[in-house]
């Protein structure tokens, strides 16, 4: 029978090498299983010097894993099938090639490839991610290695997945509430200009022929003006839109600026809820999948904080975080933050009372969840109206501002 060589985790997180003899690799697979291993990798020993070949190719930890980078929605994808082909039994290595070959996206089958050079060459799966921090960040990286220490490496991923499906779905309804606005916006903006540029010339040319000089209605007179600004001195507001961008970005670069625009965010009427809820949600169910994958609570708000999106929630975790190094718990100096609501602060305490914290922060999160839809859809039925009465408001305003002369003309003509 053959021998196969095998790279595998323990209970208690340690490395284990061996041979092993069985009929296939199959029923190799399933005796370590068997013994609570977390097979990393395994292989026949004819291919022994193959693999060593390879790991010299490699180079260790050390490989560059070059400029290709898996997005969120790849990321996804492969996460959720890798943990189906450990959950059915097969070794990492095994289900990392039959990820690869199976893939059509180029960026997917070279960090796949490479993930397996290196774990080959005897390195941990999250030490082979880390070669690549742009597609792997912090967070997926330590429940990897939360993975590795517990041997239960599919449930985590299978946790990471749902996670990350999570944050996808609630960062696409909050998308959807932000476009429809941003797209009436642009055709309004559109239909000004062309109102400006093309029709309010015309009128004015009317007035000069007809009224021969007599002063305009002050509202007229504004709308010209500004026609006339529009058309012979367009550069300026080219410059003025390419100098707001500008001071935006150079804003949000200085950590004091980016603080204060996503304070302003969080609060700001009609879309500020939608935010504070999702930035709730999304630092519930960080910190939940986190704690419940067995990552310790200050390593666990390190990277909250970290990736929550928003410089103000950021700041309020980093006070829970030093709190929480001082021998505090979570509730009360999260509670002094005057970031989170009081069910959230109530909810987390009994969690702490409890010792089920990472259950409660899922409920929590699941319930901001249903909120942000519900919020989504109010304001879409909110902003469907109020735009329909700025538009017409608008483009009235310009109705009657071009209209005003004619009553002149008309009574001159009368005379």
């Amino acid at each position: 029978m053959p021998q196969f060589l095998y790279t595998a985790m323990d209970a208690a997180g340690k490395e284990q090498k061996g041979k092993i003899v069985a009929a296939s690799e199959e029923a190799a697979t399933a005796e370590l299983r068997a013994k609570r291993l977390f097979i990393t990798s395994i292989r026949a020993t004819v291919d022994t010097s193959k693999s060593k070949s390879s790991a010299r190719k490699g180079g260790g930890f050390n490989i560059n894993l070059g400029p290709m980078v898996i997005n969120r929605k790849d990321l996804t994808v492969v996460t959720r099938q890798l943990a189906i082909l450990l959950g059915a039994g097969l070794p990492l290595i095994r289900s990392l090639r039959t990820l690869e070959k199976q893939s059509q996206n180029p960026a997917v089958r070279a960090v796949l490839g490479k993930t397996c050079e290196i774990v080959e060459g005897g390195s941990t799966f999250a030490e082979a991610l880390a070669q690549n921090p742009k597609s792997f960040d912090k967070l997926y990286l330590n429940m990897i290695r939360a993975g590795e220490a517990s041997g239960a490496m599919e449930v985590i991923l299978d946790r990471l997945a749902n996670f990350m499906e999570s944050a996808a779905r609630i960062a696409g309804k909050v998308k959807s509430a932000m476009i429809y606005p941003c797209v009436i916006l642009f055709i309004a903006l559109l239909a000004l200009v062309g109102l400006m540029i093309f029709i309010v010339p015309n009128f004015s040319k009317i007035f000069d022929d007809l009224l021969e000089g007599e002063p305009l209605p002050g509202i007229t007179q504004f709308l010209i003006n500004t026609s006339n600004t529009m058309m012979n001195q367009w550069y300026f507001y080219i410059l003025g839109i390419i100098l707001i961008i500008v001071a935006y970005k150079v804003t949000v670069a200085i950590p004091q600026g980016k603080y204060a625009v996503d304070y302003c965010k969080y609060n700001m009427p009609l879309f500020g809820p939608i935010i504070s809820k999702t930035a709730i949600s999304r630092f519930s169910r960080t910190l939940g999948t986190l704690m419940s994958s067995g990552v310790p609570v200050l390593s666990a708000l390190s990277i909250v904080k970290d990736t929550s999106g928003n410089e103000t929630v950021s700041s309020a975790v980093q006070k829970v975080y030093d709190a929480v190094k001082e021998g505090e718990g979570i509730a009360a100096p999260l509670g002094k933050t005057k970031i989170f609501p009081e069910m959230v602060i109530s909810m987390v305490e009994v969690g702490e009372e409890t010792g089920k914290l990472p259950e409660m922060l899922d409920k929590i999160a699941d319930t901001y969840e249903e909120e942000v839809n519900n919020a989504v859809g109010a304001l879409t039925s909110l902003i469907e109206p109020l735009m329909i009465v700025a538009l017409a408001g608008m483009v009235g305003t310009i109705v009657i501002a071009l209209f005003l002369p004619l009553t002149k003309i008309i009574e001159k003509m009368s005379g």
